[in-house]
């Protein structure tokens, strides 16, 4: 076990075990937590050391991530989301930004959000109305993001755009969160992940140094960040399951069945070993997806190659994978509770409204079918 995992799941053992009913309400943000997992020295853990992060990679990332899911899968998520934007300033940003915005984030454990939806586009972001324009030294970004995790609390925002002088360029630029014009219209009423925070944002005329935008198409950099939260997405529903096995073998245990226990029915025994045999090729997919990212990331040329690349199937897949086969765990868990598993009364009734974020968010599984079929199936040599 690496020491930051023994010291997030210290963490976790102290302030995420056990009932825990104020993270699935939306009374407020649980930000102290989230203040007290910066304290440990945990925030922003994949943040390079000389950004004040831990230099962790993604492969140390879903250990950590399938850790925190177990617990809280809203925790975790807002505890990693970051890593989207932070790798686009980190990889195509002027190291003069980077140092700027990233080294604040990583001393003080602080956020950033990212912003591509919109209410109009959908899944089409190439239609996004969000416009950057240029003004002398300045960019002035205007437009309303739909969906944006962390925006109300984060110190900067990663904002994709339309440049207003060519409709066919897109851009990515870092919003600091306190310029003027930008706006929280009003946090999702979400049915799970209520410990974490997802926004609609309107920009009014937002002022910005021009060398806040980064390098290269907008659309592709998004594709890029897009990697690393989609296998750690992916991961939740590890940590997820995880936890769902555990309490339906707690459950059986005690749970009077013909002359002997739940425990004992061969029913039961096959679900379990099904559930058990899912599980295991659901982390195998995402430690695989991590390590060729951690792979690329490495190379003194990563962004090069991470621009021709795009999205990697590695990722989509996994992504695709955990959320159909996490979907599946969270049928058969509730089933198993009975009447109970459709109930409050029980956890699992919480842990089924966070799977379902898995193939939702970050591209609904038929958008990643298009993907993988327009890149992946169409040209033969990039099939499996």
């Amino acid at each position: 076990m690496t020491e930051p995992l023994r010291r997030v799941r210290e963490f976790t053992a102290e302030e995420l075990s056990g009932a825990r009913p104020n993270l699935d309400t939306l009374d407020e943000m649980p930000l102290p937590l989230y203040e007290r997992f910066g304290d440990a020295g945990l925030a922003n853990w994949w943040l390079p050391e000389a950004y004040g992060g831990l230099g962790l990679g993604l492969a140390d990332s879903v250990e950590i991530t399938n850790e925190l899911a177990y617990h809280d899968a809203g925790v975790a998520f807002t505890l990693f989301i970051s890593v989207l934007g932070t790798s686009m300033v980190d990889l195509y940003g002027t190291p003069e930004l980077a140092e700027r915005h990233l080294v604040p984030l990583g001393k003080r454990g602080a956020f950033c959000a990212t912003l591509g939806s919109e209410e109009r586009a959908g899944s089409e972001l190439a239609k996004s109305e969000t416009t950057i324009a240029r003004d002398g030294d300045e960019l002035v970004v205007t437009g309303e993001k739909y969906f944006s995790t962390n925006s109300g609390f984060a110190d900067f925002l990663v904002v994709i755009g339309v440049s207003a002088e060519d409709p066919t360029e897109f851009q990515a630029v870092l919003v600091p969160r306190d310029t003027p014009g930008v706006a929280i219209d009003k946090r999702w009423d979400v049915i799970g992940l209520r410990a974490s925070g997802t926004y609609r944002v309107i920009l009014d005329n937002c002022r910005i140094p021009a060398a806040n935008r980064l390098k290269g198409s907008g659309l592709r950099l998004l594709e890029i960040g897009l990697n690393a939260s989609r296998i750690l997405i992916a991961t939740t529903a590890v940590g997820i399951a995880r936890r769902m096995r555990d309490l339906c073998v707690e459950y059986a245990k005690s749970k009077p069945f013909r002359d002997s226990t739940l425990l004992a029915s061969p029913v039961f025994a096959a679900k379990l070993g099904q559930m058990e045999m899912q599980i295991t090729v659901m982390k195998n997919q995402c430690e695989a997806a991590a390590r060729e990212y951690d792979e690329i990331r490495a190379r003194p040329d990563a962004a090069e190659v991470f621009f021709r690349l795009g999205t990697l199937k590695s990722a989509v897949a996994a992504k695709m994978f955990c959320g159909q086969t996490g979907w599946e765990i969270a049928g058969v868990a509730s089933q198993m509770f009975g009447g109970l598993g459709y109930t409050d009364d029980s956890p699992i009734g919480k842990l089924v409204r966070d799977m379902r974020h898995v193939s939702i968010i970050e591209g609904g599984d038929d958008v990643l079918r298009d993907v993988v079929f327009s890149r992946y199936v169409i040209p033969a040599a990039r099939r499996t």
